[in-house]
Formats: C-alpha cells, structure tokens, sequence
C-alpha cells in the first residue's frame, strides 16, 4: 500500500484493492507543518456567492438553484482525483454539475465546514498527515498543519469555531488544531494517542477513525476501530487541551468507525466496520459518557459488508447507514424517542463501495460517495415516510470518498 508504517493501512483500506483506490496511501509531504501555495484553481461554480460572515443556512430553509458541491478524493490512488472536486447541485432534482477541482491538496478524503460558512477543511491522508483550510470565497489555500500522525481520515469544527479536531487512523491518535478569526489553522495545540486497551482481534494497533463534538460542545468523542473503544475528552475551550473523562467498549471485533447523535443528544448511533453490526448508545452531556447497547443487524444479509456511515434526519425519525460491500443504504425508523432502531429496509445505492454519505442542509437529498465507481449517487428523501428515491444517474467522480454539499 506504499505506507511506510508497515500493516496500518490494511484495515482502512480493506476490500478496496480490487478497484479503482487501490496504493491509495503512497505519496509523502513534509512531516512538518507547512504552508501551501495558493492552488491553480480551474473552475468556479457558477452563480455560487460565497457565504456572507458568521451567517449559516438554516437546516430547515428550501435553496433554489445551484448549490456548492465539494468533492473529496484521493489523489495519489491510481485514477484518482487532481485535488477536492468543485461541483454544484440542484437544489430541487439533485443532478450535479462538475465545475472543476482545487489542486494542491494531497489525498483530501475527508472534508468539513466552519459554522460560519467561510471556510472548508480537509485531511491530507498520507504518512506525513495534514489538515488543510481553504477559504470558500476564492478558493485560495490558507495553509496546512501536522496532525501529529499518520493516515488521518475524519476531521470535524467543534460548534464554537475556535478548534478542529481530527483523527488519525495510523497512528490512532486525535489532534487539536486552533482557528484563527480568518478560518486558517495555528499549530497543533493537543494530540493524544489511544495507548489502552490492547488492539482487539486481528488489529495490531489503535486506529482512531473519528472526532466529533458531542450534544452540548463540551466533550469530544474519538471513535477508535482498532481498540474497539470510544473515548470521551472534555475539551478546553479557551486552550485546547483534551482531558479523558470515560470510554466505552464495543464487543471484542466490532471494530467501531462512525458515530452519530440523535436530535435530542441523549442517544447515538455507531457504526461498526468490521463485525458489520450497527449499536444504539446511550449518552449523558452532562458527563460526557457513553454507553454501547447490543449489536444490531444491518439488513445486508451474510455476505461481506463494511458498515461505513450513519446519518439521522433532523427531526430524529429515521437514521441511514452505508453499506460498503453489500452497496446498499439501510433504511431505519427511530423509535422511542431514539431509545431504539427499527430495520425497515435496504435501498441500493447504484454505484460500488459507499464510503460517505451527507444531507443537503435542507435534509430533502442524501449524496452517497461511492468509492470503486467513481460516482456520486443522489437520493431524494421522503421526510414523512423516510423513503429513498434516486434522483437521476450518478455524477462520475475520480475515485468518490466524499461528498459534501452546501
């Protein structure tokens, strides 16, 4: 796989080497931070105003006509992609337009948006990890950082702006990265490595897989795949610093990749990659402490799958998961106040190796990035009953691992 960190890439990248992404950790940069050039920027979609300052699209607002589309894409993978793809969407039949592409940012898998609209944030996944920020309105490179690790594959803002968080998948650590008033990143200001507990079955270490800011902005949570553990931190907000206040452990093998919370935050939802399970949590704000309920079916039957994403509707009554392997979308009803998940059914998702799957802000369509086609597929969403219906033919994407539209 061409990672100088010998096996650490074979879990992430399970099952993708029969397709396009295969070699996709094979390029290096600096193993310090850095500040990147502006990029050669090919395109700009069209009839797209940047975001005005310290303003967000309510999730409940209808858009009307072309809305930004930002792509996520490896570009050291063989037919990958040159950067993050720059699309737009209509708001109304979901056919997406590509525009053109940033260049000069490495493997940018993973991508996410300040609160105030101004600034977009992607991994560099490679050995020498990186966090990128580009400012929206020119799309001009405001500089990169270390994350202090290797592979980092999941970054998100923490509410207040101030910090970003990511995940670095080889070294199974999580960073903290402050934001500065103009959206661009400082130095690593607190990085902690997943020493304990021991790796579970057929992991040789920890593999953190994400960082997100639990209900309320006080604590961060880190899901780990490799020791089958989500670890909860109270997050400084005025420094930065992380100080673990709980975990929470999975059955041994679960392999734990993606948590997402219900509405009203006292429940989650985890995703688990391995054992191909999925698990209501419960959870406290006050303390920051989850709990891991019973696995759960997926709906994908016996064959090999790779549970990858949950998603919930903003009004907390249906949750989604993408199924890598069985290509599909499991569709659940949230019951009991998100106390309980009922299978409803699987939808295909017409294309190969569903890796990410986001909501317009609206919540009416649901992109699925689907990583050995190449394609990003679009889902109209039925917000009474929770129905999928494919809006149109796949976008074609180099090597699609994310989709983030806004």
């Amino acid at each position: 796989m061409g990672s100088a960190n010998g096996g650490w890439s074979r879990r992430r990248f399970v099952g993708a080497l029969a397709g396009a992404g295969s070699g996709l950790v094979g390029c290096s940069a600096s193993s310090g931070p850095s500040s990147a050039a502006a990029p050669s920027e090919t395109s700009r979609p069209a009839g797209t105003a940047s975001p005005s300052p310290r303003t967000k699209t309510p999730p409940s607002a209808a858009p009307t006509g072309p809305r930004p589309l930002y792509l996520g894409t490896y570009t050291s993978a063989e037919g990958g992609g040159e950067g993050i793809g720059v699309a737009t969407y209509d708001a109304g039949s979901g056919r997406i337009t590509g525009t053109g592409t940033i260049t000069g940012v490495t493997n940018p898998s993973y991508l996410a948006r300040h609160p105030d609209g101004r600034t977009l944030y992607a991994v560099a996944e490679q050995d020498a990890g990186a966090v990128t920020a580009v400012r929206l309105s020119d799309r001009k490179i405001l500089g990169s950082r270390s994350t202090g690790g290797a592979g980092p594959c999941h970054l998100s803002v923490h509410p207040g702006g101030r910090w970003l968080l990511s995940a670095n998948y080889g070294f199974g650590s999580v960073a903290v990265h402050p934001i500065d008033s103009s959206g661009a990143l400082g130095e690593l200001r607190d990085l902690v490595t997943h020493s304990s507990p021991a790796p579970g079955p057929g992991q040789e270490g920890p593999h953190a897989h994400q960082f997100l800011t639990g209900p309320g902005g006080t604590h961060v949570l880190a899901v780990d795949l490799g020791t089958d553990t989500v670890y909860s931190y109270r997050l400084n907000e005025r420094t930065g610093a992380l100080t673990e206040v709980s975990r929470a452990h999975t059955r041994a093998g679960a392999g734990p990749r993606h948590l997402t919370f219900h509405p009203g935050g006292r429940y989650a939802y985890l995703a688990n990659e391995v054992d191909n399970t999925v698990a209501v949590c419960a959870y406290d704000p006050g303390s920051g402490r989850l709990s891991v309920g019973a696995p759960q079916s997926t709906g994908t039957g016996s064959g090999t799958n790779y549970p990858a994403q949950f998603l919930v509707t903003a009004n907390g009554s249906y949750a989604y998961l993408a199924n890598r392997g069985h290509n599909s979308l499991t569709r659940y009803a949230v019951e009991a106040g998100g106390a309980r998940l009922r299978l409803l059914d699987t939808v295909p998702v017409d294309g190969d190796f569903p890796r990410q799957i986001a909501f317009s802000p609206d919540g009416r369509l649901l992109f699925a990035a689907n990583q050995r086609s190449g394609t990003v597929s679009v889902f109209r969403v039925d917000t009474a009953s929770g129905a999928l219906r494919l809006a149109g033919k796949p976008f074609a994407s180099p090597v699609a691992v994310c989709a983030l539209p806004l």
